[in-house]
């Protein structure tokens, strides 16, 4: 699986950052947001300095019960082959559904049940026959769960892994997220995950309201979530660590020594520094 090191997640509003930051080895950006004949100058900068650079889908919606729209695929990988990616992600999650159809404008949680992981894993082939690269698949965050689901976390990515052989994405902020409003045990998924069919791993910050986390990729990334990343660390060094922030853009010296953080942790194997 190829290496990737330490990334951030390219936005327009921290471009110019992106660029001189020293130490980032790749990129991530939002597929849906570059239209492939016109990609901003900034992202081919970096291409042509030898910046891999991959796009990360937030609106097929693989876990809904219809086929994947055609025309969204053949889009996404418009975008892998403009951009020379080694690979394009999306997430495990449904995002429309109904007739007609109704746009969440969210990404609402799969549930962990055999029949959705049939219709998922269907799905994910699907996607895979149109795409030209590999497909990693990220796990989500959610405020609650469904009820009478048969698998565990784990247990649901492991089953998906073997069945379809797509690439993991691990969002450790999204099981820190997830540990928080469904009191589900970070160390237990991790535990049960296919350590060798990981891409790469989101680092990302948010914040605590009245009891629920917020995963905001607005704020600082809190120690828990490197502790997170220290764990799976110990299992297998990830191929890819990324940093994501999506507003409430800091100085990109602050961006840096969240970086520096997410390295430390990586190099370590665990141990995490506070950021």
């Amino acid at each position: 699986m190829k290496v990737l090191g330490t990334g951030i997640g390219w936005r327009p509003q921290i471009a110019e950052a992106v660029e001189g930051m020293p130490g980032v080895d790749w990129v991530e950006v939002v597929a849906e947001n570059i239209c492939p004949g016109h990609l901003p100058d900034s992202l081919g900068r970096l291409r042509e300095r030898g910046t891999p650079v991959v796009p990360h889908g937030v609106s097929l919606g693989l876990g809904g019960a219809d086929r994947p729209d055609l025309g969204r695929l053949v889009e996404l990988a418009e975008r892998a082959e403009a951009l020379g990616a080694p690979l394009v992600t999306e997430h495990i999650a449904f995002v429309r559904a109904g007739a007609p159809r109704m746009e969440a404008g969210h990404l609402l949680p799969v549930p962990r049940t055999r029949d959705a992981l049939d219709v998922l894993c269907e799905n994910v082939r699907i996607a895979q026959d149109v795409l030209p690269v590999p497909l990693a698949l990220e796990n989500v965050a959610a405020f609650l769960a469904w009820p009478d689901e048969e698998f565990t976390e784990g247990q649901f990515l492991s089953e998906l892994v073997e069945r379809t052989g797509v690439r993991l994405l691990v969002d450790v902020a999204n099981l820190h997220t997830n540990h928080v409003n469904r009191g589900e045990d970070p160390a237990a998924v991790l535990a049960e995950l296919p350590v060798e069919a990981i891409a790469y791993v989101h680092v990302a910050g948010g914040f605590e309201r009245e009891g629920l986390w917020h995963d905001s990729h607005a704020h600082p990334v809190p120690r828990p979530v490197l502790e997170i990343l220290a764990a799976l660390c110990e299992r297998a060094t990830p191929p890819g660590v990324l940093l994501e922030r999506d507003d409430n853009f800091p100085e990109a010296s602050v961006l840096s020594a969240e970086l520096d953080a997410i390295r430390a942790v990586v190099a370590a194997g665990g141990a995490p520094r506070r950021v």
